[in-house]
């Protein structure tokens, strides 16, 4: 199975990428003297179905969650009991 991926990025109102090492606020206002501030942030799947943009943060990072929950691989069946495959008698 793939493991797929969904990096978020922070961008600036022009659309260019946000540095990570460029600080801000929960607002998005910059804490970084070269940085005019995050506008939005967005994340893109690596499976290529799936991208989420928004100006709150928080709200990619739901998305995110939720999207990446659905390439989860379904947990595999418990196999047979030991009582039900070991022969048993109380004689």
């Amino acid at each position: 199975m793939t493991v797929h991926r969904a990096p978020l990025t922070n961008h600036h109102a022009d659309d260019s990428p946000c540095p990570p090492e460029h600080k801000h606020t929960v607002t998005g206002k910059p804490l970084h003297p070269d940085c005019p501030g995050r506008d939005h942030s967005r994340a893109v799947c690596t499976c290529g179905d799936w991208q989420f943009q928004c100006a709150v943060k928080g709200q990619v990072i739901e998305h995110r969650r939720r999207h990446l929950a659905t390439h989860q691989a379904p947990a595999p069946a418990p196999g047979p009991l030991v009582r039900d495959v070991l022969p048993f008698s109380m004689r």
